[in-house]
């Protein structure tokens, strides 16, 4: 199959963009000689975009990065000191930090020194109730002015946040919450979508919470539990705070990504994590001072962290819009914010083209778009090109473990719909086949050391999950991620889905395991496996579920009906139940697995 290009870079945007300046410092006329420099000659690189991103270090690292505990264990910034919030606010004090607009209100501006300030509060605010350094504190908030301000202020303190998504049932919220036990949790009484006012504050009583600091935005007034307290009460009027500093391997956040088991992996991020994630904003974003970045997400999911660190330290602004990415005042949010980076996921765009509810807006401003979460269609990718006359679109794919990506595209290079153009800049990879030779179609094993991944796991064995029984690669230790990739013959890439349980949905990682446990408690399911599945023309993994039959009086329909339920209400009303299937015996292996590529195979062949 060929691949044409759909927009080619013009000579002022290569001149313009952050990696053409470094090509041009090394000598370098292509692109990949300059990838391939990146990885080979890592300690150049990634000192150069230390500097290309001004980090901010109280003390200098004696080496960019240390192995001599092995890749899988490597030191990154060895000896330095630093906090990685510092490095968010070097921009000028009047520079528009955020910019954000409520559901029927208008846009507002946050300068720079305005965010300082109401972190420097936050986190006094955190030492007058008693917290100290090391102490967790989790957010389960939209992503609004408050979150960002709440979860930079955490860190600024030496406070590890724990970050949970706003859509979570009490049972996902009190799973997270065993795993980390934080002190605190900061939250909303309600949701506010489309009009109408969600439960948030009750789920995390129902979750068994710990003390909440609750920040009200509706009219209605709850009822707080004697250890709680209201936002307003919370904040200290005190707009100083002195920086806590840091060794580059100590926590600052944790996030969650599913494994193949029922409970969540909680996976740290360190100092030099986020250095990950803004390196990738820099070069394959191309974010640059004073642009407007909009990623609609939460901090729940690595791109809010990623947003808020790619933005910040490339001083940029964020773009917060707190409904829905699905309406027209979503499209006039982007026009009169002028973003110049707009960051969705399949979904959306999916659901823009069936309503053209975006095709009367002006975004002109908008330089490039990127996109990650889920398979994307070319159809819908070139169609978000020509919202904006025609700008690229960065597919981005990578992981919360790895901080950021490792494929990409760039504004360098011409621009196909739904590939890839690139491997990160800084990280390497290579696809191998099942007899663990290099091929063009396989699972991808990433090649340690990389800026960004993970070292260890909170509740797991971190060698256990991501480097036992990996085959080596020329004599090196490989890296297991579980996605599975196509080399084209031009060498982009595209993506093929997941090699192990897990899915994507709805730009959600879940794992099958985590679904099929919700399904079969329903009365007609003996026995339940839960796949992703393609759509024929690309695009959003379908979840299909096979089932093996208990003998009931339920109809096909209010079977299909009921298995939509049970997700919806017990996991995330992202997750829909696209198909139910009946099947006498499911697939396994002689260890008794099931074998859901076979039951995918099955699907897609019908």
């Amino acid at each position: 199959m060929k691949y044409k290009p759909f927009w080619k870079p013009s000579k002022k945007v290569i001149e313009h963009s952050n990696i053409f300046k470094m090509m041009q410092q090394h000598g370098f006329n292509n692109y990949q000689d300059f990838w391939k420099w990146s990885v080979t000659q890592k300690d150049s690189f990634w000192e150069e975009t230390l500097q290309n991103l001004a980090i901010k270090l109280q003390q200098k690292y004696t080496s960019i990065v240390d192995v001599s505990n092995g890749v899988e264990n490597p030191q990154w910034l060895k000896n330095a000191k630093l906090n990685i919030v510092d490095s968010c606010f070097q921009n000028d004090d009047d520079s528009i930090a955020i910019i954000f607009q409520k559901e029927g209100g208008q846009l507002q501006k946050v300068s720079q020194k305005e965010l300082l300030e109401l972190v420097n509060r936050i986190a006094n605010g955190l030492l007058k109730i008693g917290l100290k350094k090391g102490d967790r504190i989790a957010i389960d908030m939209p992503m609004t002015l408050e979150a960002v301000a709440i979860y930079l202020a955490g860190i600024k303190a030496g406070m590890p946040i724990v970050t949970i998504a706003d859509s979570f049932t009490p049972n996902e919220i009190a799973v997270r919450l065993k795993i980390t036990k934080p002190s605190i949790i900061f939250t909303q009484d309600v949701l506010k979508r489309a009009g109408k006012e969600l439960p948030l504050f009750q789920k995390i009583v129902d979750a068994n919470a710990p003390k909440a600091v609750v920040l009200e935005v509706s009219e209605k007034t709850i009822n707080l539990r004697s250890h709680d307290m209201y936002w307003t009460d919370f904040v200290s009027s005190n707009t100083e705070f002195e920086t806590v500093i840091q060794h580059p391997d100590d926590i600052i956040t944790i996030l969650f990504s599913s494994g193949t088991t029922g409970e969540p992996k909680a996976i740290p991020w360190t100092h030099t994590t986020p250095i990950k994630g803004a390196s990738d904003g820099y070069y394959h974003q191309d974010i640059h001072k004073n642009d407007v970045v909009c990623w609609p997400t939460n901090l729940g999911w690595m791109m809010g962290p990623w947003l808020v660190f790619a933005a910040l330290i490339n001083k940029a602004t964020i773009a917060l819009y707190y409904g829905a990415p699905m309406g027209e005042e979503f499209g006039e949010f982007v026009q009169y914010a002028k973003v110049t980076m707009l960051g969705v996921i399949p979904s959306f765009v999916k659901y823009w083209q069936h309503t053209k509810c975006m095709e009367n807006f002006n975004w002109d401003t908008i330089k490039c778009f990127s996109s990650t979460g889920e398979v994307s269609n070319p159809n819908e990718m070139e169609y978000l090109m020509q919202l904006a006359n025609k700008k690229p679109v960065i597919e981005y794919c990578g992981g919360t473990e790895i901080g950021g990506g490792y494929v990409t595209s760039t504004v360098v290079q011409p621009n196909i719909a739904s590939t890839f153009s690139t491997q990160a800049l800084g990280g390497e990879f290579v696809l191998l086949d099942e007899n663990n030779n290099k091929t063009t179609k396989g699972e991808l094993f990433l090649l340690p050391p990389i800026m960004g991944l993970s070292n260890t796991l909170l509740n797991r064995n971190h060698f256990e999950v991501y480097y036992k029984n990996t085959p080596k690669f020329e004599g090196n230790l490989t890296r297991r991620h579980g996605d599975q990739l196509l080399q084209l013959e031009n060498g982009y890439y595209k993506a093929q889905g997941r090699v192990d349980d897990a899915m994507n949905l709805g730009g959600i990682k879940v794992s099958s395991v985590q679904i099929e446990a919700v399904l079969n408690k329903l009365s007609f399911v003996k026995e339940a496996a839960a796949i992703a599945v393609s759509p024929k023309d690309g695009g959003p993994s379908l979840l299909v579920v096979y089932y093996v039959e208990n003998p009931t009086e339920v109809t096909k329909e209010e079977r299909l009906q009921q298995a939509k339920e049970v997700v919806r209400k017990q996991l995330n009303p992202l997750f829909k139940v696209s198909d139910l299937v009946k099947i006498e015996k499911l697939p396994r292996t002689a260890s008794n697995k099931v074998m859901r590529r076979t039951l995918r195979d099955l699907y897609e062949n019908e």
